[in-house]
């Protein structure tokens, strides 16, 4: 009895333990635990995947060169010339970009260090003179009312005044000055133009102020 009692009792615990290792060594206990291996994996091979289409459909950088378009050619320097009485050093005009027939006009000085008065203004810090930034101005004014429309002539054509002019920043050699002038009142009969002009450089405005323009045989 107590050999049967003590081989029960011998077994039993053989049977715990070995019953617990079989259970831990299932086959459906091994599949249960390897099966995420697998998901986890294609994830990573699809993040890859979208990583790398991502990069490749990103818009590449358009260089420097291609960014930035030309100002557009309303009136070009030769037409300017035969509007203008202005020579060479005095022609501060080299493009109209805009016009507005009897209205208004914005056109393009190009400053550059090959202006002949940048020897002398400044030898070391090249500064493009403020009345030749009123004249440049002037000269666009004059190209607004020498026009048909307005009925100016070129034989008796003045710059006759200025009036709250202010200079905001220093125009230097590299720099394109874009200049508009629009006609706010004009006297026909006495031939008498009033004229606001601002002149920008990068979008800032560096001068602006009020213009009056004479025709007329007089030295108004």
């Amino acid at each position: 009895m107590s050999a049967t009692s003590s081989s029960l009792f011998s077994l039993t615990p053989a049977q715990s333990l070995v019953q617990p290792r079989k259970f831990l060594q299932s086959p459906a206990s091994l599949s249960l635990s390897a099966s995420p291996l697998p998901s986890l994996k294609s994830n990573r091979q699809s993040n890859l995947i979208v990583c790398c289409s991502s990069q490749e459909d990103a818009p590449k950088d358009t260089p420097i060169e291609l960014k930035f378009p030309a100002f557009p050619t309303v009136i070009d320097i030769n037409q300017i010339r035969e509007i203008l009485p202005h020579r060479f050093p005095f022609l501060l005009v080299d493009r109209v970009i805009e016009y507005n027939p009897g209205v208004s006009a914005v056109a393009i000085k190009n400053v550059t260090i090959n202006d002949n008065f940048f020897p002398g203004h400044f030898p070391e810090r090249p500064i493009m003179p403020g009345v030749l930034m009123v004249e440049a101005m002037a000269q666009v004014g004059g190209i607004v009312m020498l026009q048909p429309e307005v009925g100016g002539s070129r034989d008796s054509f003045f710059f006759a005044g200025i009036d709250k002019v202010r200079f905001r920043k220093p125009v230097i050699a590299g720099d394109t000055l874009v200049m508009r002038m629009t006609l706010t009142k004009f006297q026909k009969r006495f031939g008498i133009a009033k004229m606001d002009g601002k002149a920008y450089v990068g979008g800032e405005v560096v001068c602006e102020g009020e213009f009056l323009m004479a025709s007329g045989s007089g030295t108004a």
